[in-house]
């Protein structure tokens, strides 16, 4: 995506091609033939194939998860110092009160809306990413996400 291009909820998903559309067909593609195999011949070597290609499989989802993870706690934190600076002092005290899906999506609105979304945000008990970035009105591009 480029990084010039205007950023709202119908395109601020990422993709990174060589992973998605390149690397995981080719697993899953490698694990289905593997499958196959083991099928039609039914031998240790094809066992120890099909098992390192489901293997490989789970590294490749469990490698995005990691990611995406780590990159939430990220997103945690820098939400929890700008909520900090942005927000009233009725507001700071509840900051604890988020959930780590409330902060990645709430990181997505602007500085000037941001207080306001934010106590609906707890008041209405929203904790659905995808509805929370549906109620934001100026979005806040973030380019750098994994």
């Amino acid at each position: 995506m480029s990084h010039t291009a205007a950023q709202d909820i119908r395109n601020h998903a990422r993709y990174v091609p060589l992973f998605h559309f390149v690397a995981g067909p080719i697993l899953l593609l490698n694990l289905i033939y593997s499958i196959v195999i083991t099928v039609r011949y039914p031998i240790l070597d094809n066992f120890v194939g099909a098992a390192v290609a489901f293997a490989l499989v789970v590294l490749f989802l469990s490698a995005r998860q990691f990611v995406t993870t780590v990159q939430d706690r990220v997103i945690r934190l820098e939400e929890q110092i700008r909520f900090l600076r942005l927000f009233p002092a009725d507001l700071q005290l509840r900051i604890p009160e988020f959930t780590r899906d409330q902060f990645v999506a709430l990181r997505f609105a602007s500085d000037n809306e941001l207080p306001a979304l934010a106590r609906a945000v707890l008041d209405q008990r929203i904790h659905d990413r995808s509805a929370i970035k549906q109620m934001i009105k100026d979005w806040r591009a973030d380019h750098l996400r994994a």
